[in-house]
């Protein structure tokens, strides 16, 4: 089976958004790959971390992970820090790559914005972690989202750089792992943006571990217009908040907003909001019970990722050792 290595932030308990747009994704790869599942709090460290939170955000994030189906008996859940092999690629990474790559990288011109000069310099690195992260495990297939593509084939650049300047055939080529349109959920209180964790309102956002209640009132208080619904997606264009209920409600049957209109087209809010507020409920409800289950026991989050570091260890230790081999390291005695 292919290896696919996928990482996620610990940045706190994942949105709906998250869920739509990569967890629920996860879940059914399983089934016919090899996966490597890790909780990334290197790359958390790229911009400064309260050390209490930054625990209690990876512990939550693995909680999630479990609670939402992945499987930690047939794969690997573990945390980055856990796991030597990717700081210590990353440094062979960080000799390969070349400024001018890096200088091209759209994503840490965002993030830094017009203040780059204060930015930390692993923030600006980040995607020779990346690389690391997946050729520590001669990972094959990467799941990906359009802001990860350039990462992707920086990655895969430094792998045939390596293996040119080394003549050897060692480190494989990365394939995106496209899973179809990915939901894209925005906020409740305004449709032209992305519904983030980083949103100062908990109103824009469901958060995965919001019970019945909050979901329930999250959803009759967004944002919406006074029209009902249209029978056709293109009665969606210039309304935002209609737009992106629908598109939830399409994303958490696994339909199109064309078959939601037409179901539903004509009703206002007033009848549409609760039947996605159940929907929602009946898909959440489950992995909210569950995460708070598993937070409740954090010994038992620490000993799942404790044995996952140590089958990651397994794949990861000879290939990096197999690394500074050929970089000419002397072996450890």
């Amino acid at each position: 089976m292919a290896r696919i290595f996928s990482g996620i932030q610990p940045s706190g308990i994942p949105t709906l958004g998250n869920y739509l747009g990569a967890i629920r994704n996860w879940v059914p790869l399983q089934d016919e790959h090899e996966c490597l599942w890790c909780v990334v709090d290197l790359h958390a460290i790229t911009v400064w971390q309260e050390p209490a939170a930054l625990a209690r955000q990876t512990r939550e994030m693995a909680a999630v992970l479990l609670a939402c189906g992945i499987d930690p008996a047939r794969h690997v859940l573990f945390v980055q820090s856990h796991v030597r092999a990717h700081a210590q690629l990353a440094w062979i990474f960080n000799c390969v790559a070349r400024l001018g790559w890096l200088n091209r990288m759209t994503q840490f011109k965002d993030k830094a914005g017009k203040d780059r000069e204060a930015v930390s310099a692993g923030l600006y690195v980040y995607p020779n972690l990346m690389a690391a992260d997946i050729l520590a495990y001669h990972a094959t297939k990467v799941p990906v989202g359009d802001d990860q593509r350039q990462h992707l084939e920086l990655a895969n650049d430094i792998a045939q750089k390596f293996n040119h300047d080394y003549d050897a055939a060692f480190f494989p080529p990365i394939e995106p792992l496209i899973l179809g349109p990915a939901a894209r959920v925005m906020s409740l209180r305004d449709g032209t943006k992305k519904m983030s964790k980083s949103d100062p309102s908990d109103q824009s956002r469901i958060n995965l571990n919001d019970d019945a209640d909050t979901i329930a009132l999250k959803i009759r208080r967004a944002k919406t217009d006074a029209d009902p619904l249209p029978s056709e997606p293109e009665g969606l264009a210039n309304r935002p908040e209609a737009r992106n209920l629908v598109g939830i409600y399409a994303a958490l049957t696994s339909t199109t907003p064309s078959a939601v209109l037409a179901e539903h087209g004509g009703k206002g809010f007033g009848a549409f909001k609760p039947l996605l507020a159940d929907l929602l409920v009946s898909v959440l409800d489950p992995i909210a019970r569950e995460t708070d289950r598993l937070l409740a026991d954090p010994a038992e989050i620490d000993a799942t990722l404790r044995a996952g570091a140590a089958r990651a260890r397994a794949i990861a230790d000879p290939i990096v050792a197999e690394t500074e081999r050929l970089v000419g390291f002397l072996p450890p005695r």
